[in-house]
Order: C-alpha cells, then sequence, then structure tokens
C-alpha cells in the first residue's frame, strides 16, 4: 500500500529503536495538579513486542497516548520512527480498549475506514480489507453491524483498522481488558500469531501479567504514581509461541513469579 506513510511489516533492514522515550514528565492540572509521570526512560527496538504493566492510576496509558502524539509532555523527549513526536505520527497504528466502531456502518465498512480518511486508492483497500477478514476469522460477519458482534469481534475489527493501515508501530491500550477470560486469551494468541507473522513494532499496556509473559519480548513494570520504571524484564520464551506449550514451559512460571514480586503480588 504505497499511498499509506510507514513501511510494510517485515520489510528488510537492521534493527534499530523505533520508539525512545527519554526523561519524559507529565504533570495533569498545572504546577499544583497530580503528577502522573515521573522522568521515564526507555528505547524500543524495530519489530519488539513489548508490554508495560504497573499498578491502575500509574500512567501506562497516559504514556502510551505521549508516544501516540495525544498527549503533549512537560519535559523530555518523545521520537518515533526517528522523528520528534508533536502529533499522531504517521507510522503509527491505536488500538483502545472500547473498538469505538461506527454503528451505522456494517464490517467491512468499519475496516475501510481509517484507510479511507488518508485517501488510500479504493483498489488498495480491497485488497487488504479481503486480507484481514480472512486474518482475524471475520469470514461471514462481512455486512454485520457492530451491534450484532460479540465483544471480541468487534475489538478483532477494531484490530482491522489498524493493521490495513500497515503501521511499523502499533499501540494498544489494554486491547482486550473488558473481554472475558476465555475470549481474551483466545484474541492473545491471534495477535500473537498476527505479530510473528508480521513483526510490527507493538506497545501493549495490560493489567495481566501473565498476558504480558506470554506476548512480549520485554516488559516494563510502572511504580505506582507518580509512575517510573523500577524494571525491564527479558522475556527470553521462544517462538513461535503456542497456550499450551508456552505456559507449560517452566520459564513462564519464572516470569510471572518475577513480575508478581515486583508488583507486590506474588
Amino acid at each position: 500500500m504505497s499511498a499509506v506513510p510507514g513501511r510494510a511489516a517485515g520489510a528488510p533492514g537492521a534493527a534499530e529503536d523505533v520508539i525512545v522515550v527519554e526523561d519524559v514528565t507529565k504533570t495533569f492540572g498545572g504546577r499544583n495538579g497530580v503528577r502522573a509521570l515521573d522522568p521515564v526512560s526507555f528505547r524500543i527496538r524495530d519489530r519488539a513486542f513489548v508490554s508495560i504493566i504497573g499498578p491502575s492510576g500509574c500512567g501506562k496509558s497516559t504514556l502510551l497516548r505521549i508516544i501516540g502524539g495525544l498527549i503533549g509532555i512537560d519535559r523530555g523527549r518523545v521520537e518515533v520512527a526517528g522523528h520528534a513526536v508533536d502529533g499522531p505520527p504517521p507510522e503509527l497504528g491505536m488500538v483502545f480498549q472500547t473498538a469505538n466502531l461506527l454503528p451505522w456502518l456494517d464490517t467491512v465498512r468499519n475496516l475501510r475506514l481509517a484507510a479511507e480518511m488518508r485517501n488510500v486508492p479504493s483498489a488498495e483497500i480491497d485488497a487488504e480489507v479481503m486480507a484481514k477478514l480472512a486474518m482475524l476469522g471475520l469470514g461471514g460477519f462481512e455486512r454485520a453491524y457492530p451491534h450484532q458482534l460479540s465483544g471480541g469481534m468487534q475489538q478483532r475489527v477494531a484490530l482491522g483498522q489498524a493493521l490495513i493501515l500497515r503501521p511499523r508501530v502499533l499501540l494498544m491500550d489494554e486491547p482486550f481488558g473488558a473481554l472475558d477470560a476465555l475470549t481474551r486469551d483466545r484474541l492473545n494468541i491471534e495477535l500473537l500469531r498476527i505479530w510473528e507473522e508480521s513483526r510490527q513494532t507493538v506497545f501493549l499496556v495490560t493489567h495481566s501479567i501473565t498476558e504480558a509473559v506470554f506476548l512480549s519480548d520485554r516488559v516494563l513494570v510502572m511504580s505506582a504514581r507518580p509512575g517510573r520504571l523500577i524494571d525491564d524484564v527479558a522475556i527470553d520464551l521462544p517462538h513461535p509461541r503456542s497456550s499450551k506449550t508456552t505456559r507449560a514451559d517452566p520459564a513462564f512460571a519464572r516470569h510471572v513469579l518475577r513480575l508478581s514480586e515486583l508488583m507486590g503480588v506474588g
């Protein structure tokens, strides 16, 4: 899709720091307001899958929205794909906890929406929509409206909207947090399969330690507010991963235990 800014996932090239967060601070409500983030610094390599966990209200979602150009910072530096962030970067896609589909559009038209807003040629959108319908298991629901879809299917459509733009970086803010445990596990497996095929850079906010370990190359751990990074844990589980073999690996349990202890729940 040449009309879409960014690069096709999986394109060749040496790994680089595609997300840079350096000494970022954020306070809401002015000088005497709520301090959301103490200085936070980290870098994420191209094609990595990185999750961030921490207590509720610690600034995880604030940090994601800062990277996405939706919230400004007080001090520090944020770059995506080598460019300072001063608005939503064109190389970036976002998926939130609420699917936010337009209720008067069916699945196909919701999938097409973001690409049409960026003036991608219709023929290219057609090809991408067909591919994403198959990839996300939405065949047979092409003409269904959001109220006719389960919560899990709605989130698949929201993920498809982002993937159709073939973003270099995918930000995900608790995308499965409102789903039942079984649907969440199934979508974890689906997301991991998609990432293993496409190798986009993913930055995931989650409250689930097991989800973070199952999906990620690294897990960043934040303190209570004001949020700061207290650890950066490498997840050395082999790929490809599966629910059965990965969760049975003793290393999986060790990572879950370590992160639980860091979160004060071990």
